[in-house]
């Protein structure tokens, strides 16, 4: 007869695995409760000033917390009621109470991506980077038209915007209108670069005045395998000490963009924007050229061309002349399109 083998269990043992199990499943149970109720990606903006109740009114308007006392318990460990920093923060799925609470301490903010691209005013430059950073354009518009702004950036009022070159940037939303400033001052300093550098003097102009230039060329057209040549035009103008006769500076002189055909009224409007009535080049850009469009007036592609007017079939390309004989034949065949299409 065999002996039955003795439990060598211990209770305490069993109290132990019991413990444990709880200890993992409450710890389960807390992490679940602490992670955020996000189903898509949100983000949340906290204005400079904002105090600890607004962020919380924000983070349940936009459903990021279901509820205040778990987030304020966390906050209060990671003293953020009296610390909340301003900016713009993602928040995604999958982060959990710590995570935000740090996140928002910290000021780990996101920047937002902003993408300046053609304006013809600094009033709508100004409104529309006003609508993309806590800044209001108001305040840059009044910021960009102050002499002393302009001054200690190295321009004058009139070519101030030259700066502000098209493409896309990542800003900080809160950024002030010095640090936006400051920005765009060290996005300037790269772009012109050594190479970009020789070729304005190359061509006697100042990289404001290559702008300038390059704004006009912009205005032309949109063909940018025409930008080269049409660029060529007015440097061999501005060497030949001709007045430039651009129309589009006419329509900014007398702000109306909208003109198909100029007349006697817009040519004597007076304006230092005239080119009809002023040598050289106007005192700043008429919009914000494209980077074709600066690299077009940079390339100083040699042409004995010194007039250019647009094609009669209205495609958006050019005829190019270099006697003022060539060119008026070319411009009768456009205004006999114009008067057969009724437009006046």
């Amino acid at each position: 007869m065999t002996k039955k083998k003795k439990n060598n269990i211990k209770p305490w043992k069993v109290y132990a695995a019991v413990a444990v199990l709880l200890i993992v499943v409450t710890a389960v149970a807390i992490h679940r409760s602490w992670r955020l109720p996000l189903r898509q990606e949100v983000r949340i903006y906290i204005p400079t000033g904002s105090t600890y109740e607004a962020v919380v009114d924000t983070l349940v308007a936009h459903q990021c917390i279901s509820g205040r006392a778990m987030f304020g318990t966390m906050a209060r460990m990671c003293r953020y009621q009296d610390n909340v920093k301003s900016g713009s923060y993602r928040i995604v799925p999958g982060m959990d109470m710590v995570q935000l609470v740090k996140k928002l301490s910290r000021g780990n903010q996101d920047a937002v991506t902003v993408t300046i691209g053609k304006h013809r005013t600094v009033e709508t430059l100004c409104a529309f980077l006003g609508s993309k950073l806590e800044v209001s354009g108001d305040t840059l518009l009044r910021m960009m038209k102050t002499d002393s702004v302009a001054e200690y950036y190295g321009y004058t009022v009139e070519n101030f915007p030259c700066m502000f070159l098209c493409n896309t940037y990542e800003l900080y939303w809160n950024s002030t209108a010095k640090r936006l400033f400051d920005r765009m001052e060290r996005e300037s300093e790269r772009f012109w670069n050594d190479r970009r550098m020789n070729q304005c003097k190359s061509l006697g102009l100042t990289p404001a005045e290559v702008i300038t230039l390059a704004s006009i060329v912009e205005e032309e057209t949109n063909n940018n395998k025409e930008k080269d040549t049409i660029a060529s035009v007015y440097l061999n103008r501005l060497r030949k000490g001709m007045l430039l006769q651009a129309d589009p500076t006419l329509k900014f002189s007398v702000g109306d963009f909208s003109l198909r055909r100029l007349g006697r009224e817009q040519i004597l409007h007076e304006s230092p924007y005239n080119t009809y009535r002023h040598k050289g080049l106007p005192p700043g850009p008429i919009c914000l050229p494209s980077v074709e469009s600066i690299e077009a007036v940079l390339e100083n592609l040699p042409t004995g061309y010194l007039y250019f007017c647009a094609k009669e079939d209205f495609s958006g390309s050019h005829r190019f002349a270099a006697t003022l004989a060539q060119h008026n034949a070319n411009a009768a065949r456009f205004h006999r399109a114009l008067n057969e299409r009724n437009i006046h």
